[in-house]
């Protein structure tokens, strides 16, 4: 069965290693790869990022994107947010007996685009394949290496009073992209995921020396998880205005319609950035030069009164405590 992927594909037998071999290697041949080695050797001098991630998001084909472009992005995403440029991948596949391989090879074409498109190489792996029904078609773990340059630091617990909050765009639309695959929603114009690589935008912010504290992508738990989380690591309470956060006309009446918040909707290609005041006009002239940035506002700042607190001024004036998400609103959405 050419057309399906068996047991035997996960044996590391003669069908593994054609698997192997017309498919993976094929898609993402460099020359560290290409040794099929146990582990890939290269040369890396200076401080490094390192992150690993798995991905299990149901339907893998959404709008705007498929498990394999989540993947590459995620990871890619969760290294630049140290400020680092990433590098190296690893890629590993859990696939369930019977996938088509035809929809395997699609995905592997999406990954292989993204990490040309994030100037990341794919340098080791591992597939295994379970019994039908042990899995939902497919999941997929990855980690990344980057550099970080000298003299950057960047951390969530780097955020000062007087700093300003930054969003680099709307937020909530990949979490509704993909609850509307999966429940059958529809709206009057295509509303489409956000997944994207962010480490160009985050290297040339690095190379034109803007001064950043705090970097971080609001993916589960959207962004008030986000920000809540940098208010507890740097001890400090951030206040948001809720009239300049950007939400997409189809993210905000899906959200109305199903008792959701777009605040706590996950992300895949947004960053949140924290940095000095007099940075601002600067860090967004180049974030608005970035096609993943061109809708970077800014939306609070940083105040030392009620530490670990993040709130919000309403559309209304009042102001309301915005707590951390509790339990999992959107489950398999990354």
């Amino acid at each position: 069965m050419k057309d399906k992927i068996l047991l035997a594909h996960g044996s590391g037998g003669r069908l593994a290693h054609e698997l192997i071999e017309s498919t993976f290697l094929k898609m993402f041949s460099n020359p560290l790869l290409e040794k099929l080695d146990d582990s890939a050797v290269f040369e890396l001098s200076g401080r490094l990022a390192f992150s690993t991630d798995s991905y299990v998001v149901s339907p893998i084909f959404f709008p705007g994107g498929d498990i394999g472009r989540l993947a590459i992005c995620g990871t890619v995403n969760d290294v630049a947010m140290s400020g680092a440029k990433p590098l190296y991948l690893s890629l590993s596949f859990i696939i369930e007996e019977g996938l088509p391989v035809s929809d395997l090879n699609q995905i592997l074409q999406s990954i292989s685009d993204t990490a040309k498109e994030a100037k990341v190489e794919i340098v080791t792996g591992d597939t295994k394949v379970v019994h039908r029904g042990s899995a939902d078609k497919l999941y997929i773990n990855t980690s990344g290496v980057g550099i970080i340059s000298n003299g950057v630091n960047i951390s969530g617990k780097n955020a000062k009073p007087g700093d300003k909050v930054i969003i680099s765009g709307s937020i909530g639309d990949h979490g509704i992209a993909v609850l509307s695959q999966r429940e059958g929603l529809s709206f009057s114009t295509r509303l489409i995921s956000d997944c994207a690589p962010l480490g160009g935008m985050v290297s040339e912010l690095v190379a034109n020396d803007i001064e950043i504290h705090c970097l971080r992508d609001p993916t589960r738990g959207g962004l008030a998880t986000t920000l809540n989380e940098i208010a507890r690591q740097s001890e400090v309470s951030i206040r948001i205005d809720e009239i300049n956060i950007p939400v997409r006309e189809e993210v905000s009446s899906a959200c109305e319609m199903l008792g959701l918040d777009p605040l706590y909707v996950a992300n895949e290609g947004k960053l949140v950035a924290i940095l000095p005041a007099v940075e601002v006009e600067k860090a967004l002239t180049i974030m608005h030069n970035n096609r993943y940035g061109r809708e970077a506002v800014t939306i609070g700042n940083v105040e030392a009164e009620y530490p670990g607190r993040v709130i919000m001024k309403t559309l209304l004036g009042t102001s309301r405590i915005v707590d951390m998400l509790v339990g999992d609103i959107l489950p398999r959405i990354c």
